[in-house]
């Protein structure tokens, strides 16, 4: 009977891989949205992250679901803040501008 073979390799992160992949597999528009999840609660603190969500991203128009009507009221006022805020955390103009709309936020 052959010896067993020992298994000397280590452990890999899931999101390493999926940094590695994602850019060959996915189209540009995904990978942008998973860096701006990536950013999104510290670029914009936490009531803001608890009320409202990016959801798309295209052409540099990024979609978010807002938890309330008079959430949205709000964010339409702060938008050029946040659409700063986010392109200084990505290190590049990537967002242009914002379109709000109600939905269910998920985290």
């Amino acid at each position: 009977m052959a010896p067993k073979k020992r298994h000397t390799s280590h452990l890999t992160h899931i999101s390493d891989i999926l940094a590695k992949a994602l850019p060959r597999y996915s189209p540009p528009q995904e990978t942008q949205i998973s860096q701006i999840w990536d950013i999104w609660d510290s670029a914009l603190g936490s009531s803001i992250a608890q009320n409202a969500k990016p959801c798309a991203f295209k052409n540099g128009l990024l979609q978010v679901t807002v938890s309330s009507s008079t959430w949205i009221h709000q964010l339409k006022f702060l938008e050029k803040e946040m659409v700063a805020n986010l392109n200084t955390r990505l290190n590049t103009p990537l967002i242009t501008h914002l379109r709000f709309k109600i939905g269910e936020i998920h985290y």
